[in-house]
């Protein structure tokens, strides 16, 4: 019974960590660097350097005027910023509505190879030193070009993350109400990261680079976004959070949509960790492993695993100290009963975000269990192509 508390303890101080304590040691440790701390060097442009706006599309014909509308207003010198637009096996009427844009390059591939083939092929006709990744279906505010731009007057910046924002809506569902909360939290770590020293990797729908630290990358890659910008940071590079700079999108349409989303990141964050081994080792890339490991290696790998032992540990180990582990039996059973509770409440199509919180929570884990049998059944194929989740 000892061993099994023991290891009880364990798997609840890593879900604790994981989600909750990494959050505070982060936080404390901003603090401490924000008073002892140097400031970070800064050499402003003399003029505002060219740009390529980078866009990779799927079957966007029904965006694709919304979001030319949203690039002519971006506020960024006319003259400097570069429209590309990739699109990827495309079969519905993307490039003949893109035609009616002189100014847009595309570049057109009649097989379909996915995103991080599209990246690899784009990216040889991008001329510019600097590049934006951002996807079709998100929308830019106006100052988003220039604020990441001043992000690299810091030359020890090679990645920008910007921030990602989810439509708020009257008729959000549990796939847009817990992936807006999610994202907020996510936000808030990613800039604590950047403040003591680097984010841990960029989100697709909006980051830019510095075109030269290009690598391609193998054409299976999921998560093309976090294996670029953090094989960056193991150049010595550092990946600076601007949230001046946003996208924003839709939530998935609905939970079935929003797994897809999950279970393939899930999957591409384990494929990244095996991609990304040299990371882990503390003693080469010091705080960056500690975040490395701590924001994002322990949610796609042992957390999930962790939380869902903790129920059958719990239950193993009632009759060594009937009281303490009674209570902590307790505190489980009303999280997942809640969790079960907020999923009714969403079948229903009822609004109640405090339910969505662990139902989302609970929804995350088991997709990232999925991702491991996805990433499985993805052995042998060279192609980083998948379903799109329909947004609402």
């Amino acid at each position: 019974m000892k061993t099994l508390e023991i290891i009880f303890f364990i798997l609840l101080f890593i879900v604790f960590y994981t989600y909750i304590g990494y959050a505070i040691v982060l936080w404390c440790m901003v603090q401490i660097k924000k008073l002892f701390g140097r400031k970070r060097e800064r050499i402003p442009f003399e003029e505002w350097p060219e740009v390529t706006l980078f866009i990779t599309a799927y079957n966007e014909e029904n965006v694709v005027k919304e979001k030319m509308q949203n690039c002519n207003e971006l506020d960024y010198p006319k003259d400097k910023l570069k429209i590309m637009w990739v699109t990827d096996g495309t079969t519905d009427r993307t490039n003949e509505l893109l035609a009616a844009y002189p100014e847009v390059k595309v570049y057109h591939y009649e097989e379909r190879r996915g995103k991080t083939a599209a990246m690899n092929h784009g990216i040889r006709h991008v001329k510019t030193p600097f590049v934006v990744f951002t996807d079709a279906n998100t929308l830019l505010n106006k100052e988003a070009v220039m604020e990441m731009v001043k992000c690299f007057e810091n030359p020890k910046v090679g990645c920008v993350a910007g921030e990602k924002r989810v439509k708020a809506t009257r008729k959000d569902g549990a796939a847009s109400g817990g992936e807006g909360m999610y994202w907020k939290y996510e936000s808030c770590l990613k800039k604590w990261d950047a403040q003591l020293h680097s984010t841990v990797g960029a989100a697709g729908e909006l980051f830019a680079i510095r075109t030269h630290l290009y690598r391609p990358m193998p054409e299976d890659t999921l998560l093309d976004d976090f294996m670029l910008s953090m094989k960056m940071t193991m150049d010595g590079y550092i990946i600076d959070y601007c949230d001046k700079a946003y996208a924003c999108e839709s939530g998935s349409a609905n939970m079935q949509e929003e797994e897809k989303r999950k279970v393939r990141i899930a999957a591409g964050g384990l494929q990244s960790i095996c991609r990304l081994t040299p990371l882990l080792n503390i003693f080469n890339y010091g705080i960056l492993s500690f975040q490395y490991i701590s924001h994002r290696v322990l949610r796609w790998s042992v957390t999930p695993i962790a939380l869902f032992a903790l129920l059958p540990l719990n239950l193993a180990l009632l009759n060594y100290r009937p009281k303490m582990y009674a209570i902590l039996l307790l505190l489980q059973l009303l999280f997942y009963i809640a969790g079960f509770y907020g999923r009714h409440m969403a079948c229903r199509k009822v609004r109640s975000k405090k339910l969505y919180i662990p139902y989302y929570f609970l929804f995350m884990n088991i997709n990232v269990i999925k991702g491991f049998i996805y990433l499985n059944q993805r052995k042998g194929k060279n192609t980083g192509a998948w379903e799109k989740a329909q947004r609402a």
